[in-house]
């Protein structure tokens, strides 16, 4: 089921370019994310897709049709949250790759500092709404 916003509409003339090209480095950026460990997956998707939603109605419904990703992006758009399952994978995730990088670092500044941005990627997970799995 394709989520359409009716009170969105496609930005006019060069605006539409910019938001488009924007929509593709935000994807770039969120494919390279998933094998990055710092770098953030889920808010590039979601600007990828508010950009393609001003831009490409074409490049959004597909994106929205990705069976990897659409249904997140369905129910993000549809009620603000993200499932349990997501949440639990994404804390895992998040202590996991945090602990690794803050292990191989020497310097104690920057473990600190990966400390403590580690927490604040912690923390706004908590503070995200989370719906219940559809299990």
């Amino acid at each position: 089921m394709a989520i359409v916003l009716e009170d969105e509409e496609v930005r006019p003339g060069p605006l539409r370019w910019v938001l488009a090209g924007i929509g593709w480095l935000t994807l770039g950026l969120a494919i390279a994310g998933v094998f990055l460990p710092l770098l953030p997956t889920t808010p590039f998707l979601l600007l990828a897709a508010a950009c393609f939603l001003r831009s490409s109605p074409k490049l959004h419904r597909r994106m929205l049709a990705d069976p990897r990703f659409g249904p997140y992006l369905e129910q993000w758009q549809r009620d603000r949250s993200i499932p349990a399952g997501a949440k639990r994978r994404a804390y895992l995730l998040v202590v996991v790759t945090f602990g690794i990088s803050i292990a191989f670092v020497d310097a104690t500044g920057l473990r600190v500092f990966l400390g403590v941005l580690g927490v604040g990627v912690l923390g706004l997970l908590f503070f995200l709404r989370t719906a219940p799995d559809a299990e």
